[in-house]
């Protein structure tokens, strides 16, 4: 079989398991995996699914998150995003409603920034063009611009 471009999935899975101490069959059994098959995964054989890398990584004790984006799943933007929604739906100090509230401004930030980096982007953007039209429009003004000619520069005779 030849391998996939899954990252470095196998070898991150492959590390996480040992620093677990953990053989690959009690990690396979631990997932509900068979032993073939997660052993493929360490060898970048086989793309395993959402689910399976959920099941890993509950075995291991690690975020499935982090698995999703060295799978290719999910980007590190959305890992990132995911993984701080967890954090506030599971802090046990604060109430539902509080955490609905904080959820709520946390989307506002992000939906904020996320407008003002586009309006860099297109202010970048703007002034790039006009530059270049400035440029263009200076080589144009050389070009037509005739020189001295030859006769302009000599005394008469």
């Amino acid at each position: 079989m030849a391998s996939l471009n899954v990252g470095n999935l196998g070898e991150y899975l492959r590390e996480q398991r040992r620093t677990a101490q953990l053989s690959l069959r009690q990690l396979a059994d631990a997932a509900g995996v068979s032993n073939p098959y997660l052993s493929q995964i360490e060898r970048g054989l086989r793309k395993p699914s959402a689910e399976v890398l959920q099941q890993v990584a509950k075995a291991l004790r690690i975020s499935a998150e982090t698995l999703y984006v060295r799978a290719g799943i999910l980007d590190e933007k959305e890992r990132e995003e995911l993984e701080t929604r967890a954090v506030i739906l599971a802090d046990p100090s604060i109430n539902e409603r509080q955490k609905q509230v904080l959820l709520q401004i946390y989307d506002s930030f992000r939906k904020e920034n996320a407008a003002e980096v586009a309006e860099a982007a297109e202010a970048a953007e703007a002034a790039e063009a006009a530059a270049s039209t400035a440029k263009a429009a200076d080589a144009g003004a050389d070009a037509g611009t005739p020189g001295p000619t030859p006769d302009a520069e000599s005394p008469s005779r």
